[in-house]
């Protein structure tokens, strides 16, 4: 087989690029390992259940991704359930605390929660948070690197955070975000994950989605591309790059070469650095980025017979093992009574766990939070990611990242992984697979 482009990797970020690149006349070929589309943005069929690849949520500030979904047909209001507060649960407190996420569709709401919340943070405490917002945005414009060696909870700590605000605010607003405990998070991370939204901050908000995320986000755009003259094959590994007098020439499948001009390596982290060593691991350029290290994620979801809580809503679970959650049956699940879907913290802890022990765990959890879930439970499934993120340590892995634009001909990347504006986020890889398309049709 021969083509113009070859896409290793059918989540967002090949399938931004290839419909791109498909758009603009170039014959493209999506390889897709496994037998959906979608990536770590994806729902499937795991042995008789529904579930998918992570507990996900949608930003109202996302720019690309919506204007992507739009060129496929998709309008986005009519797969996402918008969300005005995000609820954090506590061992410690039998009331939870509401806060209002959506400074324009929810005003009022985001005001109470200014004012109230005051039995898990008093005036005082939520006064603490200002200096350090302050100045880890003025750090993250001016300083970026600076932030990329210390955790949030250090610098929590000299700014004058309180225990309380730490524990009940950033705890869950970073764990409950990216897995991972507070003194091994770097500040960096964290506040780059807002800050896209400090200038479109009316725009903010979160979104569940109407359904798994293949079905309603990943497939129509796949569709897409197939319209335009592409090709996604999925169930279709890519057993390793082909290349000839120092360039990139296609790829070898299990039983074939597939010859190209340009190709796109838009899978996993992990799978990307499998790919890359055998022929760049001396190489200094990509040296930086082999060296990166990966870090887990691991979700349960769970199936009841009926709705573990009243609301699907976006939750916290700080002081447990369930960083963040929601009932999702009257969202993305709703062929089922109920459907908690967790993400899980620390994820290392779970990894090497029989999936009984796994619920078991948070079983004790959730009634911690006040959710007695063992009796309703009818199903679930444990969902291990190993390898697919960048560390988020605070140890500078942020300038490991590489770019789209690589210096070997014919080879481009394309991922949440690469450098753009966002961090281990739908939109960071929607943004990452344009930027690779950009540079192909600008014959960089």
């Amino acid at each position: 087989m021969k083509t113009d482009v070859v896409i290793i990797g059918a989540g967002l970020a090949g399938l931004s690029c290839g419909l791109e690149l498909a758009e603009k006349g170039r014959d493209v070929v999506l390889f897709e390992a496994r037998d959906w589309v979608g990536g770590r943005t994806a729902s499937w069929d795991e042995n008789g259940m529904l579930v998918e690849s992570g507990f996900h949520r949608y930003i109202g500030y996302y720019q690309a991704l919506p204007h992507v979904l739009a060129r496929a047909g998709v309008q986005l209001n009519d797969i996402i359930w918008w969300e005005e507060r995000v609820e954090i649960r506590t061992p410690q407190h039998e009331e939870p605390g509401l806060f209002g996420i959506a400074p324009v569709h929810g005003p009022l709401k985001m005001i109470a929660s200014l004012i109230g919340n005051n039995h898990l943070l008093s005036p005082l405490d939520k006064a603490s948070l200002i200096p350090f917002f302050v100045a880890g945005y003025t750090d993250f414009f001016l300083n970026p690197n600076k932030l990329d060696y210390i955790s949030v909870y250090d610098y929590a700590k000299k700014y004058g955070v309180r225990r309380a605000a730490i524990d009940y605010l950033l705890v869950p607003f970073s764990t409950g975000l990216f897995f991972r405990p507070v003194k091994d998070y770097s500040a960096l991370a964290f506040f780059g994950l807002f800050a896209p939204g400090l200038t479109r901050f009316y725009k903010m908000r979160i979104g569940a989605f109407l359904g798994g995320m293949t079905e309603v986000m990943c497939a129509p755009i796949a569709r897409a591309i197939e319209r335009r003259g592409g090709k996604v094959y999925t169930g279709t590994p890519v057993q390793r790059l082909l290349a000839e007098n120092g360039q990139v020439v296609g790829v070898m499948l299990k039983d074939e070469a597939v010859r190209a001009n340009q190709v796109v390596l838009a899978t996993s982290m992990d799978k990307a650095q499998q790919l890359l060593k055998p022929l760049f691991s001396e190489h200094r350029w990509f040296k930086p980025f082999l060296n990166l290290p990966t870090m887990p994620a691991v979700t349960i979801q769970i199936d009841l017979d009926r709705p573990a809580l009243p609301t699907d809503r976006t939750t916290f679970g700080p002081g447990t093992c369930l960083a963040s959650f929601s009932e999702q049956s009257r969202t993305t699940f709703k062929h089922v009574p109920g459907r908690l879907s967790i993400i899980l913290t620390p994820p290392e802890r779970f990894l090497n766990m029989r999936p009984e022990e796994v619920l078991a765990t948070v079983v004790q959890d959730a009634k911690k939070l006040g959710m007695d879930i063992k009796p309703h439970i009818r199903d679930f499934r444990v969902i291990s990611h190993h390898a697919d993120f960048y560390s988020f340590s605070p140890t500078g892995y942020h300038q490991q990242r590489p770019g789209q634009q690589t210096p070997v001909q014919g080879l481009k990347l394309a991922g949440d992984y690469t450098k753009q504006p966002y961090f281990a986020t739908m939109e960071g890889a929607v943004v990452s697979g344009l930027d690779a398309a950009k540079a192909i049709l600008e014959g960089r």
